[in-house]
Order: structure tokens, then C-alpha cells, then sequence
């Protein structure tokens, strides 16, 4: 047993070393083969604790990988740090102990094709719930890898995800043939269809990569970084200190051919925020209108933190927090774009990190724990979102950008509406301050270079503190700033305005995978009332 809790933990650590974005994730082909081999032996040992064991174990392999990867979170909340990770990482050891019970009931490969479609339906089902959690989706592994998968503009991440199992399953059979024989010319001759299980889609990709054009039609954009702790000196200024800051480190890099410039996420956000209904004639935005005026056509697109006022005795909307008696008010963490004599634009994250900007469950959690949030400086309360992904249009020529937030960029299928809806380019605005100089704002940067290659789009992303960069439609990062640097870049994206597969149709594998376990659930089930 001491043999095989060593061979357990060596699945954490395997996944821990294949792990953007200083990982090689290549060994993630094999890293759940040590613990898919401990639960089929289990299965005909003798011991009456046998889903106790499998799940105790399995937690211990998995709370490896997920310390190791987003121990980070404790540089913002020490709490949320604690609770991601001890139940995300539950959630993955129920998944094997899932799998253990269908072991039971279903031959092997019915079992293990069990497995794979409740680990992919549960990556789906973590995308979406109150308590969304998706950074350590297999898929989202090959980040730093992008020449690997240039054709998850066909399966998003998902792809990805199908991938890794599969091949674990391969190479698991490959191991326990090898247990039974110990002969490594064997193992050899048996892994070659598994590592061309490796190769041709990396060959594929490759092709992809080189035949992949960029579009003719491009725009001029600067990025600002401010550089900003946000935990004291954010709360010490005003708003006309980020606008002069903005101004100063930006002019430099602005020209009459310039068409955005870019300022992170919640950059105007002193004290309550701008009231929402009046902000259009706001004096404070007027004042950025007449500072645009100075160039022919730039548009500004930034951060700014919203609030509406409801004056009733009922709940004005699931999201309103009550200050007192008949005092309501909603918050909102939003994008605006800003023009010369144009109506402001204006976008409300949507997908919001969970306790910080959203309670989940809040009808259930409210009467219980009141207006309970995590306090990360500023506003503690709940956000307000909105249904649909808005997109902005350039005020000159019309360009479409999608202004997407921060943590919204994680999300696949999420991200392919701005697409669907006719974003040429994504905007991300971001704050990574939060996290200081750990894997947290590196692994970010990274994911959106898989929204890149999953809907070829180029990508301009402005981020407090960093790193601000500009993508290409291929997942490349063609120029950046440097982590802790102050200061402003200039580049230029191109424009593309049609969709890939999988912007057309998102997440199909997930959808598949999902209704793929619910029969082989009900086939397992009827197996087990027939036994009884």
C-alpha cells in the first residue's frame, strides 16, 4: 500500500509539472495513469472501505495539483484561497470515485468512456454554476503550447480535454500489460499508437499554423498599464488622477492615426462609482469627450464601476444590495466606450469571480450570512450582469470590439458570442494586481491566447500591473509590458469578422459527453437494480 499511496501522488505532481505556464504539458498524457491503475486494482481487493479509500487517496493526489497551481488565490483572500481548492479538489476526487462505482456495474471500456464523459461534464458544468471555478480544465493546459493546437478552432478546449483522458487511458493499458511482462520492448512496440495519438495532432495543428493568413484590414491601438496597487493606493486617488495619469502615460504613444486607446478594467472607480442613468452627461465624461477631441478618431474603451439607486420597500432585482429601509442599489464592474458627441457605450461584466463579485446562491445564502462578501478594497456587494454580449462600434469606421472583463476571458463559449455577435478584434480589459507577481496573472494572460486561436481573433489587452500584450489570431503574444512596469504600448490588430467552428457551434464536445454519461448512467443503474 505504501507503494501505491507513492505512485497516487505522483498523478499531483505530474499534472502539477504539466501545468501552464511553467509546466510541459506533455506529461499530463500520462499523469492519471498511476491513479486510474490504484482504482481498477482496488476494485478486487477485499477491503470493505474500498470508495472510502479510493476517494481519501484521490483527494490527496488532486489537492496536490491544485496547490501547486493556484495556491496564488491567497494574495487576495486567504479564505477564498482555502475554499477553492479544498473543494475543487473534492470535486475531482468524486469524480474517480465515481468511477470506481461504474467499475462495478460496466465492463472496462465502458467504464473508463463513464469517466471520461463525467470528467468533460463536469468541466462544462463548472463553467456555468454559482460557484464556477474552470481554471484547472485539462483543456486549458496547452496554453503556452499554442503550435499543439491550432485546430481548437474546431473543439475549443474541450478538445484538449478529450485528448489528455483518452491518451491516459491508452497509456494505462500500455503499463499494466507492462506490469503483468516486464518487458520494456514491449512496452515500446504497445505506447507507438499512443505517442502518434501525440503526434498527429500536433502535425495537424502545425499545418494549421502555417496556412493560417492574417486579415488585410488592421487598426491602431494603445494599451495603458498603470501600474496601481489596488489594495491602498486605488482607494487614495480620484478619478481625475487616473485621468491625468492616463493622459501622461499615454500621449506619447497616441497619433491621429491611433483608433483606441485601452485602460484596465475598473480604472474610474472612485468611491461608489458613477450613477448609471446620468453618466452620459456626467461632467467627468465630458471632460475624457473634450481630452479625445485633440485626435481625429480615437475612441476610448476602459473600466468603470457602476451603481443604480432603487428607492422601494420589495428587492428591485435578484442582484440589488440593500443599503437600508426602501434604499436598494446595484453594482456594476463595466467596460464604456467613449467618443467625441457619441452616445457612451457601455457593457456590465457578466461572468463575476465567485464571493468577491457575486454570492452564489444568494437567495439561498442571504438569509442565512446576510450581504456575506470577501473584501478586496472598494465596494463589498454583489454585482448586477447583463444577457447579452454586447459588442462596441468604432465611432469613425464602425469597428466592432468585444470589451470583455478580466475573468470573462477563461471562458470559451462565453467569448464565442462576442464573435457570433461581430467582433473583428477582443479587447480585454484586466486587473491583475490582486495576485502579485505569482502564476495568477501569467495563467490569465495565457487562457487568452486560447480565445485567440479558438475564434481568430487578434487580442488587445490592457491590464493594471500586468501584463498588457497584444495577441494574434494564432495565440502568438507579439509585443507586451513587463510585469510591475508603468507605462503605455502602441500596436496594431488585425480585423476579422468570420467565425470559426467553433465559435459557430461551442462547446458540441461537452454538450455530446454529457448526454454520452447520462445513458451510460442509466444503463449502469438498471445494472445495479437488476443485481439487487
Amino acid at each position: 500500500m505504501k507503494h501505491k499511496f507513492k505512485l497516487i501522488l505522483l498523478t499531483g505532481i505530474l499534472l502539477s509539472l504539466g501545468w501552464p505556464t511553467y509546466g510541459f504539458p506533455i506529461l499530463l498524457f500520462v499523469a492519471l495513469v498511476p491513479l486510474l491503475d490504484f482504482v481498477q486494482s482496488n476494485r478486487i481487493t477485499s477491503s470493505s472501505n474500498k470508495n472510502k479509500i479510493i476517494f481519501i487517496y484521490s483527494y490527496l493526489a488532486f489537492l496536490i495539483w491544485n496547490i501547486s497551481t493556484t495556491w496564488w488565490i491567497y494574495n487576495s483572500s486567504v479564505f477564498g484561497a482555502i475554499f477553492a481548492i479544498l473543494c475543487n479538489t473534492s470535486f475531482y476526487a468524486l469524480i474517480i470515485t465515481f468511477y470506481h462505482w461504474a467499475l462495478k456495474y460496466l465492463p472496462r471500456v465502458l467504464a473508463s468512456v463513464f469517466l471520461i464523459t463525467l470528467w468533460i461534464s463536469f468541466e462544462k458544468f463548472h463553467l456555468f454554476w454559482d460557484f464556477s471555478w474552470p481554471w484547472l480544465n485539462l483543456g486549458n493546459a496547452f496554453s503556452e503550447h499554442i503550435y499543439w493546437i491550432q485546430w481548437y478552432e474546431y473543439t475549443g478546449v474541450f478538445g484538449g480535454t478529450l485528448w489528455v483522458l483518452i491518451l491516459n487511458f491508452f497509456f494505462l493499458n500500455c503499463y499494466q500489460v507492462f506490469k503483468k511482462d516486464r518487458s520494456l520492448k514491449n512496452l515500446i512496440k504497445k505506447s507507438i499508437p499512443g505517442l502518434l495519438g501525440i503526434a498527429l495532432p500536433i502535425l495537424f495543428s502545425l499545418a494549421i499554423y502555417v496556412t493560417e493568413e492574417e486579415p488585410e484590414a488592421k487598426t491602431e491601438i494603445v494599451l495603458l498599464q498603470p501600474n496601481i496597487d489596488p489594495y491602498q493606493e486605488k482607494y487614495a486617488l480620484e478619478n481625475e488622477d487616473f485621468k491625468n495619469l492616463m493622459f501622461e502615460l499615454s500621449e506619447i504613444k497616441i497619433s491621429n492615426q491611433t483608433d483606441y486607446l485601452l485602460a484596465p478594467e475598473t480604472y474610474f472607480a472612485s468611491g461608489s462609482g458613477f450613477d448609471l442613468e446620468t453618466f452620459q452627461n456626467n461632467p467627468f465624461n465630458k471632460s475624457l469627450e473634450d481630452q479625445l477631441k485633440k485626435y481625429s478618431k480615437l475612441n476610448l474603451l476602459t473600466g468603470v464601476q457602476f451603481y443604480q439607486v432603487y428607492r422601494t420597500e420589495n428587492e428591485p432585482s435578484p442582484t440589488a444590495n440593500k443599503i437600508q429601509d426602501l434604499f436598494w442599489v446595484d453594482f456594476y464592474n463595466s467596460a464604456v466606450q467613449i467618443a467625441p458627441d457619441k452616445k457612451t457605450q457601455i457593457y456590465h461584466k457578466s461572468k463575476l469571480v465567485v464571493g468577491v463579485e457575486n454570492m452564489p446562491y444568494k437567495s439561498f445564502f442571504r438569509p442565512l450570512l446576510g450581504e456575506f462578501m470577501l473584501d478586496l478594497g472598494g465596494t463589498v456587494s454583489s454585482r448586477a450582469t447583463q444577457n447579452e454580449r454586447l459588442v462596441f462600434s468604432h465611432s469613425v469606421h464602425g469597428t466592432l470590439t468585444a470589451p470583455i472583463i478580466c475573468y470573462e476571458s477563461i471562458y470559451g463559449e462565453f467569448v464565442t458570442e462576442y464573435a457570433r455577435n461581430g467582433a473583428e478584434f477582443f479587447s480585454i480589459i484586466t486587473n491583475d494586481a490582486w495576485w502579485g507577481n505569482t502564476q495568477g496573472h501569467k495563467q490569465l494572460l495565457s487562457y487568452a491566447r486560447l480565445r485567440a486561436i479558438e475564434n481568430r481573433r487578434f487580442i488587445a489587452r490592457s491590464a493594471n500591473t500586468g501584463i498588457s500584450a497584444f495577441i494574434n489570431l494564432k495565440g502568438e503574444i507579439l509585443n507586451s509590458l513587463k510585469y510591475n512596469n508603468k507605462g503605455s504600448l502602441k500596436g496594431t490588430v488585425g480585423l476579422n469578422h468570420e467565425l470559426t467552428f467553433y465559435s459557430r457551434f461551442g462547446d458540441y464536445i461537452a454538450r455530446f459527453s454529457f448526454y454520452t454519461f447520462l445513458l451510460i448512467l442509466v444503463y449502469a443503474l438498471g445494472k445495479v437494480f437488476t443485481k439487487k
